[in-house]
């Protein structure tokens, strides 16, 4: 320990005292939309107020109507709107022009314990709790009322057409209706509603403040107060403490946090929120949010890498398996001591009526409503909520299961697969009890609850070999006739174009085919293709072909005409946009993987550039494969041919080298009109440097 003090002295000592004279009172104010270098100090401040249990607070500051900045004709619009031609003392702006802006504020943190002000002073560090940091933003209540104004005004004048004639109303029977007593479920969703909450803020009253200056007399006089006004040690104690309370207070034991929960309504989930809560319980919201969820999609609403491993020992203590997808579980909708909203049915009849829902949805992808209520004999609506969470209603059909079977997670979990299916035999043994039915009643019209398959890995291996050995002919065929189509692209003018070095990839035996059915996409249900979309091949993962369709050239030709620059993330992400915009059910696609689509690139006179990225960069794999349009059959190929060139060996370029370049290839015949097209379609500048497009530091 000696040796240790030697090598790190003590510099100096600076004596601590804790200030409490503006304890509760001290707030911090922040202007994040306004730079540092441009502070409100010299403004003129007509008012101030707040509300001092929620922390809010309204500044109006005078605006310089005289400066040459100012737009006199758009100011006087403003007034005119808001206050409209009369006089009046209740006018905004009295002068008849927007003369000040208004502030409101915002907490910029809920909890401020760990936030104080200090002032150094003589050799001294006196310390202030903050009460609030509030963040103050212009606020446009203005517009409202000018809306408002709007408003009225229309009703006046449609008042004043009716006649004045008018004969007495006729005498209309009308019907008196009691309500139902408000059940505690109803109460607490309109307790957590946003009118709700807006009505209570508004109930609020304001409390009228003076402004002082920053070099005003009281405030000269009231920044004293940050400094301790009793230094003896006996009115600080909080900062005199023994080694082992020092010690207890740099370490305390382990106590669980008590997470404040944002007033907000009860439907609305925060992802950023969501991924600060324990892995379970980020799980189980996500489940009681979305109901059905395959589990590839789970995997993708949580935080990139997440251990598959522990999801699934989660999702399994609140959700079953139905058709290779994931429903919540019954009791976690509906909790122990609760009942139904509609109709005060207990919650434990609830669970019962569902669970015999999810049951049967295992056996058969349709349902007929009347034959459920018929045997679970439970009031309408409540039937309606449990065929809603988990089923689409079709013509003449019933209600269908909302997604497709998930063969993919069966195939590669088939011991969870087995697990649910024996948790599902309990339940029905139990349904079968309580609802007095045997398993007979109900002949499955279509075995859609795959059972578990066990391969042995050598009868895996076997078939893998079987299957390339019989698509080898083809494949090579195939890709013969797309190495021919390549040398010889279209619309080339039979010259040979400047030599490109393409990335060279192993093909995977596992690659992954592109997601292209998202949640909303054509035909597809969470991310799932549809029963008409081609299957992949179950032995080694790749799609039914790779030969891409005249449609899908098309799409990826006319969105690099558009775009110019792409990365490999960019285009699947347009493209799946492309599919979301197409009518229900059309197919015309079919299932595209990740090699398809670069290979569409590549024969659609794109390039691949092999930008150098830093070793430092957090780009991904997708971001990195970034394409560029070679050939459009105009002249300006040959200023984008050359800005490529120079991203093959640089990862940002300066204005000036990208024009000494062009000049340099093209002759003095570029101008700056070119090089600012240019600029705009390849590329983005930031901090002075030019960068491709998609190849920019997040």
């Amino acid at each position: 320990m000696a040796s240790g003090d030697d090598d790190d002295p003590i510099i100096q000592e600076i004596d601590v005292y804790l200030a409490r004279s503006l304890v509760e009172k001290l707030y911090l104010f922040q202007y994040p939309v306004r730079p540092a270098t441009m502070s409100y100090n010299n403004a003129t401040h007509l008012a101030a107020r707040i509300k001092p249990k929620q922390q809010k607070v309204e500044l109006e500051v005078a605006m310089d109507t005289m400066s040459p900045n100012y737009c006199r004709s758009k100011g006087e619009q403003i007034a005119l709107n808001v206050d409209g031609t009369s006089s009046e003392d209740s006018n905004v702006y009295s002068t008849k022009m927007m003369d000040k802006q208004t502030f409101s504020s915002i907490q910029a943190t809920t909890n401020t314990s760990r936030y104080a002000a200090a002032v150094f002073h003589k050799g001294e560090l006196h310390l202030t709790p903050l009460q609030g940091i509030l963040q103050m933003r212009p606020s446009f209540t203005y517009l409202d009322k000018a809306d408002t104004k709007h408003r009225e005004r229309e009703a006046a004048n449609e008042a004043g057409d009716s006649s004045q004639d008018e004969a007495e109303e006729d005498v209309k029977q009308i019907t008196v209706r009691f309500s139902r007593p408000e059940s505690e479920q109803a109460r607490q969703r309109r307790i957590q509603s946003y009118e709700f909450l807006q009505k209570k803020q508004a109930e609020e009253p304001w409390v009228h403040l003076h402004y002082h200056g920053l070099k005003d007399g009281r405030s000269e006089h009231e920044r004293q107060y940050l400094y301790c006004q009793a230094m003896d040690t006996t009115e600080n104690t909080e900062l005199v403490k023994t080694p082992r309370e020092y010690l207890s207070m740099l370490m305390p034991p382990l106590a669980e946090e008590k997470v404040v929960k944002p007033m907000g309504p009860s439907n609305v989930l925060s992802m950023a929120q969501l991924r600060t809560l324990p892995l379970g319980d980020q799980v189980k919201t996500l489940m009681k949010n979305v109901k059905v969820m395959p589990f590839a999609n789970l995997m993708g609403l949580l935080a990139s890498g997440t251990d598959s491993t522990s999801v699934l020992r989660c999702i399994q203590q609140v959700a079953l398996l139905v058709q290779g997808n994931w429903v919540v579980k019954s009791d976690v909708l509906y909790p122990k001591n609760t009942c139904s909203s509609h109709s005060g049915v207990p919650a434990e009849v609830l669970c019962r009526g569902r669970d015999f829902v999810m049951w049967r949805f295992t056996l058969e992808r349709t349902l007929m409503r009347k034959e459920v209520a018929a045997i679970i004999k439970l009031p309408p609506e409540d039937v309606k909520d449990f065929l809603e969470q988990m089923s689409a209603p079709r013509l003449n059909r019933g209600w269908e299961f909302l997604l497709p079977t998930d063969h993919d997670f069966v195939r590669k979990h088939p011991d969870v697969a087995q697990r649910q299916h024996m948790l599902w035999m309990g339940i029905q043994s139990k349904l079968e009890k309580v609802f007095n039915f045997s398993k007979d009643d109900f002949v499955p019209k279509k075995d859609v609850q795959m059972d578990p398959v066990h391969v042995s890995g050598d009868q895996r291996l076997k078939a893998a070999r079987e299957n390339a050995r019989e698509s080898h002919g083809v494949l090579q065929r195939e890709l013969d006739a797309r190495r021919t189509k390549a040398s010889r692209p279209p619309g080339s003018s039979g010259e040979a174009c400047a030599p490109v070095r393409v990335k060279q990839e192993p093909v995977s035996d596992s690659e992954e085919p592109m997601d292209t059915s998202g949640p909303l996409l054509n035909g597809s249900i969470n991310g799932y293709p549809n029963s008409t979309s081609p299957v992949s091949d179950p032995h080694n993962g790749h799609g039914a072909g790779h030969a891409f369709t005249p449609e899908l050239q098309e799409f990826v030709q006319s969105t690099f005409r558009k775009h110019y620059v792409l990365c490999l993330s960019e285009v699947k992400r347009l493209f799946n946009l492309h599919l979301a915009s197409l009518p229900t059910g059309h197919s015309a696609y079919g299932h595209v993987t990740d090699r398809m689509l670069q290979d569409t690139i590549l024969q659609s006179q794109c390039k691949q550039i092999l930008v150098p990225f830093p070793p430092q960069s957090g780009a991904t794999a997708d971001e990195q494969k970034v394409f560029g349009l070679w050939e459009s059959g105009e002249t300006f190929d040959k200023h984008r041919q050359v800005l490529f060139e120079i991203f093959m060996k640089n990862y940002r370029v300066r204005r000036n080298v990208i024009q000494t370049r062009l000049t340099q290839e093209l002759g003095d015949a570029v101008t700056k009109t070119d090089v600012d097209r240019l600029l705009k379609e390849c590329c983005v500048s930031l901090g002075g440097m030019w960068y491709l497009k998609g190849t920019v530091p997040s």
